[in-house]
């Protein structure tokens, strides 16, 4: 009886995520391998041909030499600045909530708001104060140069996603023991051996998740840059997400655009399964 009405309970949140996540990839696995189109052709099976066709394409490896870039700075500033933020937090003892609160605005704020706030201040009064301070000659174009646009999307992102970091890392470090640390200062460790030896053992599995959980959210990272640059100057800032949206809502091939979000999620998946082997062994050292 008992067993029937758990399951009962259970069917809604069942049905919601077959709804939400099952039924998509599965759509898109079987349109991968058709002929799909927008333009309302009659759907024909194509075997592996989308697929071929994706992987002899350049454009897809410049797209995802773009997506490494921009995922690697990103992840890479985030982690280091959310450290620094956190680090900073623990030490501060009066008007803790208020710092801790200043901290989660970047985090709070809608997308849209983020890109179109970032787009003004860059194209009107960055350049206006750099001007006035005689530090430029003329206006430096941070989204439509393809030298440097890459550079300015990922540093946004990274003033977006450190609040993340900061907080988990703050939460994981209040766990930690001050007798530790007192004990390690008497044996006569130096601060840096007091953080290589009882902070980040401490905080590492914590840093582990949050790297598995931005990996895939910067990888996939589609409104930031959509809404900043449309991929654009010409193809600069174009990551895969991009570049299959590309294929399916400029171009019209849907399966091609599908072909393509599949290979992402293999990439996504190999790239978790090593995520978590780490994470596992980290595990079992601090057990």
């Amino acid at each position: 009886m008992w067993t029937a009405i758990c399951a009962g309970f259970s069917l809604p949140a069942f049905l919601v995520t077959i709804l939400l996540l099952a039924y998509p990839i599965c759509i898109s696995v079987y349109y991968s391998f058709t002929n799909k189109s927008l333009l309302g052709k009659a759907v024909k099976f194509v075997g592996f041909n989308n697929y071929v066709s994706v992987l002899q394409n350049p454009e897809f490896y410049h797209a995802l030499w773009n997506t490494l870039v921009y995922t690697v700075i990103s992840l890479s500033l985030q982690l280091f600045f959310g450290f620094i933020v956190a680090l900073s937090l623990h030490k501060i003892n009066r008007f803790k909530g208020m710092f801790r609160t200043l901290v989660l605005i970047p985090w709070a704020f809608p997308m849209i708001i983020v890109t179109f706030t970032w787009s003004y201040l860059l194209n009107g009064i960055v350049n206006a104060k750099l001007l006035h301070w005689n530090l430029i000659a003329q206006p430096i174009q941070f989204l439509a140069n393809p030298k440097i646009a890459m550079l300015t999307v990922s540093l946004i992102n990274v003033w977006f996603g450190v609040p993340l970091f900061a907080i988990n890392i703050l939460a994981s470090l209040q766990t930690i023991s001050r007798d530790l640390y007192e004990a390690a200062q008497i044996d006569g460790a130096s601060p840096f051996q007091r953080f290589r030896f009882i902070t980040l053992p401490f905080v590492r599995v914590v840093v582990g998740l949050l790297i598995i959980l931005r990996t895939i959210w910067i990888f996939n990272s589609f409104d930031l840059i959509f809404l900043l640059t449309g991929g654009g100057p010409g193809t600069s800032t174009e990551t895969v997400p991009i570049f299959a949206y590309r294929m399916g809502w400029t171009l019209y091939s849907l399966g091609r655009s599908s072909a393509v979000t599949i290979l992402l999620l293999l990439f996504l998946t190999a790239a978790c399964l090593i995520y978590f082997k780490i994470l596992d062994h980290w595990e079992e050292e601090v057990a």
